[in-house]
């Protein structure tokens, strides 16, 4: 594969781990049975960190408005870490593997060389769900980070990036989520509390005074 000189001006991580790289995409190559699952599952496995949102959306109407709060920040919360993550990917610059490695087995199609690399979008979405759990409900975030881990994964395993895109991601989707719920979680409250007693209160809260939680707001 010919590199375009326009890509060679923009940043090749694949010096940082690109070895690591080709021992999981030489494990796609073995595993060729799974190859289409894990295509699949990588777009629509993005649903599970929904669903997990909404759960704790609806464990939070048994709570307080803090707790409602939270829940409704998380997804917010998720856009914010998406929305730096892109802005991070397009200063980085940094090529996709399929042009800086191209002699590795890929499962996905190349992408346009306008479509950066680092980091990852889809595992800034899934750290960031579990930042953002974290703070409503421990046991939601816990199980938001095997899928997490699984998604960053994934990424790798079909050839879209290299570990340390997942890393980025990470590290970058963790703090920005937390950071921006934590905010909201503080500062929206009174007004979730006025909305809870109006026309939105079936959607908001179900409530009792003094509900307890088992793994509480922090």
């Amino acid at each position: 594969m010919t590199v375009h000189p326009a890509v060679q001006l923009a940043f090749d991580g694949s010096g940082i781990d690109g070895s690591l790289f080709t021992t999981v995409t030489d494990f796609a190559h073995d595993t060729k049975w799974l190859n289409t699952p894990l295509a699949l599952w990588t777009n629509a496995g993005l649903g599970v960190f929904a669903v997990l949102m909404l759960v704790g959306w609806w464990n939070a109407r048994r709570h307080d408005a803090r707790a409602m709060t939270l829940a409704l920040a998380a997804p917010v919360a998720v856009v914010a870490a998406f929305a730096v993550a892109e802005v991070a990917k397009k200063l980085i610059a940094e090529v996709r593997p399929c042009y800086s490695v191209p002699h590795a087995y890929f499962v996905s199609a190349c992408p346009a060389r306008s479509d950066y690399a680092f980091p990852s979008g889809h595992s800034t979405t899934a750290f960031a769900t579990v930042a953002a759990l974290w703070l409503l409900d421990c046991r939601l975030s816990v199980i938001a980070t095997v899928f997490a881990f699984f998604e960053g994964f994934t990424r790798v395993y079909l050839g879209d990036h290299y570990p340390h895109d997942v890393l980025g991601a990470a590290l970058l989707a963790l703090p920005v989520a937390y950071l921006v719920s934590r905010l909201l979680g503080r500062v929206a409250v009174p007004l979730v509390t006025r909305l809870s007693t109006g026309m939105l209160r079936p959607v908001l809260t179900t409530a009792p005074a003094g509900a307890e939680r088992d793994c509480p707001v922090r």
